[in-house]
C-alpha cells in the first residue's frame, strides 16, 4: 500500500489545499497540531515531523485509523511539490 500517494491523491486536488497544506506544514508559529483534509490527516509532531493518516469515524466503533506514514518536513514538501506540478496545480 503506497500511503504517500494515496493522501496526494486525496488532498492535493486543488490549489486552495494545496496552499493550505504547505502553509500548515511551513508555518513555523505551529509546533504541534493537526491539519485535518478531506480525507487525512496531518499530524505536526514537531516542526519538522509529521504523520500522515487516514481518519474513518465508523459511528459504533468510534474512530479508526488503518494505517499511517511519519514523513520529515523537506521529504513531505517536495513530494507535495512534485504531485502538484505533475497535475498543474501549481
Amino acid at each position: 500500500m503506497d500511503i504517500l500517494k494515496k493522501f496526494l491523491q486525496a488532498e492535493i486536488n486543488s490549489k486552495e489545499y494545496y496552499e493550505s497544506i504547505i502553509s500548515f506544514i511551513n508555518t513555523y508559529e505551529i509546533r504541534k497540531g493537526e491539519f485535518e483534509g478531506n480525507e487525512y490527516v496531518i499530524m505536526k509532531i514537531d516542526r519538522d515531523n509529521f504523520i500522515l493518516f487516514p481518519e474513518y469515524d465508523d459511528g459504533e466503533e468510534g474512530i479508526q485509523i488503518p494505517f499511517s506514514l511519519s514523513m520529515y518536513k523537506n521529504n513531505l514538501i517536495d513530494e507535495i511539490n512534485r504531485y502538484a506540478r505533475e497535475k498543474n496545480i501549481i
